[in-house]
């Protein structure tokens, strides 16, 4: 839009300033219609206007498209079947070429991946966790509607996706971390089977997780760098080992975990100055003397990483046969490092 536009209520010309970009919030009414662009809350020209929360690529490559992803109730969904309602211009201004960017360098493997700006992989991962978010929410107000009652989300929980959403729009918005990172990202490099995708998420702690090709992803979506710093000295330990996939399922496990014990709701000002839009975040130890982590309890931990090690067999009681140190493919109960290659798992 120029700055200087003709008024048709006077003879002359009107200068009018630009009018400033704004942070889309469908938190505040649970607007999660068909009708209605994800990212940007304009409308759309037909409910046919959608693209896929896992991209064409990724379930072709994976063989997703005939296979089912299980959802909050307990229901399953297919991976084709989750899609976002998306302006035809947002997805081809912004998307796609972020899609392009991804998939190129997830084809070539852990070096391009390495080489990704970390904010191209939050938005990415993100896109992909809020969507299925989104398309909870749908079957949660239908559900409900249909039993006659009105939807309701907890606070903190609305709270969490609609700064996910918030953040995600540094896609699309000239949107500035300012002086922080939103999220925390751990990349290894892993000798993976050919052809396994293994991916997981966890929506009330927005932990996600991706391990293909030759790497493994991690992100915690929205605690402002905290479960990284939690985990900095092991990872900086093991961060450019090539691990075999039982380790940095451990790992992994780790830090799903500890996203389940970080007891803080981040909050966020908003400050539009000039074109942009600075988001500062407020200190996450407020006014509450209360460690950001809740205490780690090994037994709970095992319980976590028993889910992370199903594919390999191993029970609760195998892995804290010694409560004080649970079973690590990692580190032996000496700390030092297990290589890949020293890896041996049951037959």
């Amino acid at each position: 839009m120029n700055d200087a536009t003709r008024c048709t209520a006077c003879a002359g010309v009107c200068i009018f300033a630009a009018m400033p970009a704004t942070i889309y919030n469908p938190f505040t009414r649970y607007n999660f219609s068909n009708r209605n662009c994800f990212l940007t809350g304009q409308p759309l020209q037909s409910e046919e206007e959608k693209i896929q929360v896992f991209p064409a690529w990724l379930m072709s490559r994976y063989n997703l498209e005939d296979k089912a992803i299980k959802l909050l109730d307990e229901s399953y969904t297919g991976y084709k079947d989750l899609k976002l309602p998306c302006l035809p211009n947002i997805n081809d201004q912004y998307l796609t070429p972020l899609e392009t960017e991804i998939e190129t360098a997830f084809t070539q493997g852990y070096d391009a991946v390495k080489n990704l700006e970390p904010l191209k992989l939050f938005q990415w991962a993100g896109k992909l966790l809020y969507g299925i978010i989104f398309n909870e929410m749908q079957a949660g107000i239908r559900q409900q509607h249909a039993q006659g009652d009105a939807f309701h989300l907890s606070q903190a929980l609305s709270h969490k996706f609609g700064n996910l959403l918030m953040m995600l729009q540094s896609i699309n918005l000239p949107i500035v971390f300012d002086e922080f990172t939103p999220f925390s990202l751990f990349l290894f490099k892993v000798n993976n089977a050919e052809n396994e995708f293994a991916y997981r998420d966890e929506i009330n702690t927005l932990t996600f997780s991706l391990r293909i090709q030759d790497f493994g992803l991690i992100i915690c979506l929205q605690d402002n760098g905290s479960n990284f710093r939690y985990h900095q000295q092991m990872y900086d330990q093991i961060k450019n080992d090539t691990l075999h996939p039982i380790q940095f399922e451990e790992f992994n496990a780790r830090v799903f975990y500890s996203a389940f014990l970080f007891n803080r709701l981040p909050e966020y000002d908003i400050m539009p100055i000039g074109d942009d839009i600075f988001i500062e975040a407020a200190p996450l130890r407020g006014t509450s003397s209360r460690p950001m982590f809740d205490e780690w309890t090994n037994k709970t931990y095992g319980q976590v990483l028993e889910s992370f090690w199903k594919k390999w067999g191993f029970l609760l009681l195998e892995i804290i046969k010694n409560p004080e140190n649970p079973k690590s493919f990692l580190f032996t109960p000496d700390g030092y490092k297990i290589g890949a290659e020293a890896v041996e798992l049951p037959l």
